[in-house]
């Protein structure tokens, strides 16, 4: 399967600079946000697209490793620096017409530890695996960020072998075929290279007894509450990474991540795209033929909204860094008022208006031509 193109899914050249790619995914993020497409499947994956993209393309890290090596750059425990020498190597090898003379180092170096890891994956320490989760949230709070907790049941390390999976008095001892290593040599002379120890299967060590509790697995499954930082702006479908909290590793092996992809309730004045809120805001028509000042609730709390004389309904308003709060380096969003002018009933008001329409002077609809 080809590679995601993340500059041609934002819609910006290789070179565009941070800004661009910001600008460029909030522009689209408000056209495919979920909250603006209700029940549309394709703009909620469209806006997931757009969303990994943004947060490769904003990483400077993330952004340079993809260039140089396309998604597979972006895999958890890639190598650069490995990935350089082997590509070294195999250019190298070409020149040679498809021959390259090399040492065991070379292919200690290159393939030496692929081999080792390999094998250790399925006897030594094993890295726990990842765990999923859903999550409902408030929008307020979604758009403000919270702490929480969540109490699920996870795999955590033994507590009677400390997660080594070895029964106490016991312990592992080094293979004395491999002295520790995990890998033997095979092959003679240019084509010398290690493998996987026979004896250890790689992992450089024979285990000691197993622990009764755990079965030599070094976890049990115990349930347990573990507190959520919920930044601002959480956006739905965007996964939240907690690191070390998902499953124990196997054989005092690293723990995996738990992942949190949060479901946000709509709320039913307040609309989302991006890090920017949209609201309709009704006045009066003494307030759009005057101007006002009007106080006006937001996520951050009510603040003074000056409206301009002569307001037209529908006529929008900008409110600088009133929409999603700041995070890290990301900057606050906006918040858009729309003004809807909310015109009274009464036999009163139908009086004014007809002197109000007796002020115009001119048809309104003199210029509307197809």
């Amino acid at each position: 399967m080809a590679d995601q193109d993340y500059y041609k899914t934002l819609g910006v050249p290789r070179g565009a600079s941070k800004d661009d790619v910001r600008k460029a995914y909030r522009k689209l993020a408000r056209k495919y946000h979920p909250d603006i497409n209700p029940g549309n499947k394709e703009a909620e994956n469209k806006f997931k697209e757009l969303s990994v993209a943004y947060d490769v393309l904003s990483d400077e890290k993330k952004r340079k490793l993809y260039d140089e090596f396309g998604e597979a750059g972006l895999a958890a425990g890639f190598d650069a620096e490995k990935a350089r020498s082997y590509d070294q190597w195999r250019q190298q090898s070409e020149r040679a017409g498809g021959v390259h003379e090399f040492n065991v180092d070379d292919l200690g170096d290159i393939f030496g530890g692929m081999f080792r890891q390999g094998a250790r994956a399925q006897t030594g320490p094993q890295r726990g695996a990842d765990i999923e989760s859903r999550m409902e949230i408030d929008f307020l709070d979604a758009v403000r960020g919270f702490q929480t907790a969540i109490t699920l049941e996870r795999p955590v390390a033994c507590d009677t072998c400390l997660g080594s999976g070895t029964k106490a008095g016991t312990a592992p001892t080094a293979c004395p075929q491999c002295g520790g290593s995990g890998s033997v040599a095979v092959g003679h002379g240019p084509l010398q290279f290690r493998q996987p120890c026979p004896r250890c299967s790689g992992s450089g060590k024979l285990p000691g007894d197993p622990c009764a509790v755990c079965r030599g697995s070094g976890r049990v499954t115990r349930s347990e509450t573990i507190r959520v930082n919920i930044p601002p702006g959480a956006d739905p479908g965007k996964r939240i990474r907690l690191r070390g909290k998902g499953e124990a590793g196997i054989r005092g092996g690293p723990a995996g991540d738990l992942y949190i992809t949060p479901r946000i309730r709509p709320h039913p004045i307040l609309t989302r795209a991006g890090r920017d809120l949209s609201m309709d805001l009704p006045i009066t028509v003494g307030e759009a033929v005057r101007g006002a000042g009007v106080e006006v609730p937001t996520a951050i709390g009510a603040i003074n909204v000056k409206i301009p004389a002569g307001a037209q309904s529908g006529q929008q308003l900008r409110i600088k860094g009133k929409g999603v709060a700041a995070h890290g380096q990301t900057p606050a969003g906006d918040l858009y008022l729309r003004l809807m002018v909310r015109v009274p009933k009464d036999e009163l008001a139908q009086e004014v208006i007809d002197r109000i329409d007796q002020a115009y002077g001119e048809d309104v609809r003199k210029d509307l031509r197809l």
